[in-house]
């Protein structure tokens, strides 16, 4: 028979946030939510509670530990585990057009009032970034796909967030080889900006992004004090994806270096990143404390990549666009 090794209502409130990154009541919910959904429950005659399915899984993002380390702790086997992690990524992803929500044309004047109180530049409704998540190496057939630019074998995630670090899209599916524009332009957010055009909106991003009418990059040789305000004024609003990006790698470990690489198929792997930024957003809207460590002040900031001769040719292809906006708002 199984026998429970962890009591969620006998430990304290500290401890639970430290060990799960949720406190209990948001735990207990999303265990609610998921329990109902067959691929959540292991078929199995020792009948491992849901919750502690649910707990396990949380405890193996939230260390980035080895499965064999997370089962002894729950009390279960590691093919036991790996089966239950299997079962509960794929009862939560089925929700996740609930936890990651694009904004919405009601929505947008807050924020833009919000990005605006960062650095000062009007209709900015998101920051754009990719950060690398490392993974065990693929067989050697598609292992060169994988390589980053720092010969690391990872998954390239491109993300958007808002100004209170709530993140608003998410695509984990590309290799680490593959370029952020290419990312860009594969995914849903051209068309997603696109049908939000008549609002005057536009998103921020580094200099690997081009210049386009609705993406507002730095200048990269400012020549007057106007372009300089504005890259100033750029600086301090985008500095908002670096800080989320340190947030999460700190409150999910198995996204950091730290915690060594997945060693699962990058099927799983991309899994196991969306699920860990539904559970951010979650963190978020219940306001679960983050820990003393979370953040850029704990030392997990996503690191800047160097920038190639393609994206300074990219940079030019909307310049007016960003003269404009020099012109209007920091002359």
């Amino acid at each position: 028979m199984y026998r429970p090794l962890v009591d969620l209502s006998t430990m304290k409130e500290g401890h639970v946030i430290v060990t799960y990154r949720l406190d209990r009541a948001t735990i207990q919910e999303l265990c609610a939510q998921l329990e109902p959904d067959p691929m959540s429950a292991i078929r199995h005659p020792t009948g491992i509670p849901p919750l502690v399915q649910v707990l396990s899984v949380l405890h193996f993002r939230a260390s980035g530990s080895f499965q064999t380390t997370v089962a002894i702790a729950s009390g279960m086997s590691q093919p036991m585990f790996s089966n239950v992690l299997s079962r509960v990524l794929s009862a939560l992803l089925k929700h996740m057009r609930s936890y990651i929500v694009f904004p919405q044309v009601e929505d947008l004047p807050t924020m833009k009032g919000d990005f605006y109180a960062l650095g000062q530049i009007p209709n900015i409704i998101g920051a754009i970034d990719g950060t690398h998540v490392a993974l065990l190496p693929p067989p050697p057939r598609s292992e060169q796909v994988y390589r980053d630019q720092k010969s690391y074998h990872s998954m390239n995630v491109q993300m958007v967030c808002l100004a209170d670090q709530y993140i608003s899209h998410v695509n984990a599916t590309f290799p680490g080889s593959v370029h952020d524009v290419y990312i860009l332009w594969s995914s849903s957010i051209p068309y997603v900006i696109w049908k939000l055009q008549r609002h005057c909106v536009w998103l921020l991003g580094d200099s690997g992004y081009p210049n386009l009418s609705w993406l507002l990059t730095t200048v990269r040789n400012p020549r007057t004090r106007a372009e300089e305000r504005y890259n100033e004024a750029h600086v301090r609003t985008r500095r908002i994806i670096e800080r989320t990006f340190g947030l999460l790698k700190a409150r999910f470990r198995c996204l950091h270096m730290t915690g060594g690489s997945l060693y699962y198929s990058p099927k799983k792997v991309c899994q196991i990143i969306v699920a860990c930024y539904m559970l951010h957003n979650l963190a978020l809207q219940r306001q679960v404390p983050s820990l003393p460590e979370d953040g850029p002040e704990g030392g997990l900031v996503a690191a800047v990549e160097p920038v190639d001769s393609e994206e300074e040719e990219a940079e030019e292809e909307d310049i007016d666009n960003k003269n404009t906006v020099i012109q209007q708002y920091f002359q």
